[in-house]
């Protein structure tokens, strides 16, 4: 049997699909670059400033997360402090806590608190901007990744833009005191 001519295909006349450059070293490819997502295809200098003007985007919005969640987090110290609850526990239990650790092996729990309990909504909504801002950076990491020069660029620029946009104040006290808190899990 002669499968030489491949079924009346012709060869090269079958039109081929797009296929993504995957460098693992330092590049500045524009056509045929992939963005974390293999449907994040790249197949013109225009898709490409597109794309790196989306990626300047996420940065700055990844810097309005992270100063949204500040403002969140005061706004519920303030909350808790008001209704009188702002007192930090001392870690130190009371004698009556001592007797029911003793007994119930509860005292672990009381005492490993050494903070203003946050209510379960706020907590949620933390916990849930945390999530973002934690998945986000990761995502930028991955774009960072692609070892592409103008890639790079821009999560550079976009987190610098953020950073200069919703990071006009500090607070001089809390620095000045090394309790500020740091970024969490962020990469950049």
């Amino acid at each position: 049997m002669d499968h030489g001519g491949h079924g009346g295909h012709g060869g090269h006349d079958m039109p081929m699909a797009p296929k993504c450059s995957m460098d693992m070293l330092w590049n500045t490819n524009v056509i045929d670059t992939c963005i974390v997502f293999r449907s994040w295809h790249i197949s013109s200098r225009t898709a490409f400033v597109f794309s790196c003007l989306a990626i300047v985007l996420l940065g700055i919005f990844f810097e309005y997360l992270r100063a949204f969640q500040k403002r969140v987090d005061v706004h519920i110290a303030a909350s808790l402090s008001e209704k009188g609850k702002g007192r930090a526990r001392s870690g130190r239990s009371t004698p009556e806590e001592e007797e029911d650790g003793l007994l119930s092996g509860r005292r672990l729990l009381r005492t490993s608190l050494t903070g203003t309990p946050v209510p379960p909504i706020s907590r949620a909504v933390r916990a849930i901007l945390y999530g973002a801002t934690v998945f986000l950076s990761f995502f930028l990491m991955l774009v960072f990744m692609t070892y592409n020069a103008y890639l790079i660029l821009s999560v550079v620029l976009g987190a610098t833009l953020g950073h200069y946009i919703f990071g006009a104040t500090i607070n001089v006290d809390a620095l000045l005191s090394d309790s500020a808190s740091g970024k969490g899990m962020a990469c950049h």
